[in-house]
């Protein structure tokens, strides 16, 4: 199954077992989710797992993804939170359509 996110710049947000939330980029979605929760993503997550993609956005360029990547470290969980809730509401989407790639 070819991915459609293969070769974007997206930032993203995961949930952790733990409920903790984790910040990262990638410019192939497929394979980063693959490997936190295969244990070879950063070093936060390898004892979260499994961890599940809750948000994300799509930039045309690595650096605009890193720099936002950063903006959302910077947010408070709270204000993450409301972020995600946000993005939900107006795409009426729980992200449930990548738990088939991330373990619940």
């Amino acid at each position: 199954m070819k991915s459609t996110f293969k070769g974007k710049n997206i930032t993203y947000i995961l949930e952790c077992r733990d409920h903790s939330l984790y910040t990262g980029w990638t410019n192939d979605l497929d394979r980063r989710l693959k490997q936190h929760n295969a244990g070879e993503g950063a070093r936060y997550t390898r004892s979260r797992r499994p961890v599940k993609l809750v948000y994300y956005e799509v930039y045309k360029t690595k650096e605009e993804a890193m720099k936002r990547e950063y903006a959302i470290k910077r947010l408070t969980r709270v204000q993450k939170l409301a972020l995600i809730k946000d993005k939900t509401e107006k795409t009426g989407s729980d992200q449930s359509w990548w738990r088939g790639n991330c373990s619940d």
